[in-house]
């Protein structure tokens, strides 16, 4: 008698984590394919050297330690500060995060100086958090800014700086999954935690500078 062979179970169902980072995946790959030949490269580059760190630090350093002629020193260097150490802290949060889940850049992401290490793992993308925390605090300082600009007597940009900040950092942001570095899921990731980033170091400084004033 001759046995009969039981069927190959069904393969299982993919989880739910995995269909997520599958449809990123292709989203991704899709939104690059479209706007590669379009976009020029040195375009998505400028806007990629734009928010990286090895620009900011120094920059934010530079200015602090040789301040512009405000009148109002004191209120400039605190958001020099604040700047600083939103910075300090988006490394704090971004490069544990890409070390602990380890999402592989996209295959066809070419030609990219890597800082760090961890700059070998796309989630979450750094750019897009550092940009979102300085736009953050930009917004946060509003009043603020608005009076330098004012004193500075360049009173034509003032009702438009929120707007140039804000879009220069969507734009870079943007920029990363057309460029290749990110994929979409990573940018979304990255602008959330540069929020949260720029609300806790406006929230914590101001309120360490409140406390300091009365004590």
């Amino acid at each position: 008698m001759v046995s009969k062979s039981s069927p190959p179970s069904p393969a299982p169902a993919p989880s739910l984590l995995r269909r997520i980072v599958d449809f990123d995946t292709a989203i991704s790959l899709r939104l690059y394919t479209l706007t590669h030949p379009i976009l020029p490269y040195y375009f998505l580059k400028t806007l990629e050297i734009s928010g990286d760190g090895f620009l900011f630090f120094p920059l934010v350093l530079s200015l602090l330690l040789y301040p512009l002629a405000f009148s109002d020193s004191k209120n400039s260097n605190i958001f020099l500060i604040n700047l600083l150490l939103g910075g300090i802290l988006d490394l704090i949060v971004i490069g544990p995060l890409k070390h602990l889940i380890r999402r592989p850049r996209p295959v066809y992401n070419k030609n990219m100086f890597l800082s760090f290490a961890v700059d070998h793992w796309s989630f979450p993308s750094g750019h897009s958090s550092r940009v979102s925390m300085i736009a953050t605090l930009f917004y946060l300082s509003s009043d603020f800014i608005r009076d330098v600009l004012i004193q500075l007597q360049y009173d034509l940009i003032v009702d438009y700086l929120m707007l140039i900040v804000i879009g220069w950092a969507a734009t870079t942001s943007c920029s990363r999954v057309l460029l290749g570095r990110h994929f979409v899921f990573d940018v979304i990731a990255g602008v959330l935690l540069g929020i949260l980033e720029g609300l806790f170091v406006f929230q914590i400084f101001n309120y360490v500078t409140l406390t300091s004033f009365f004590i």
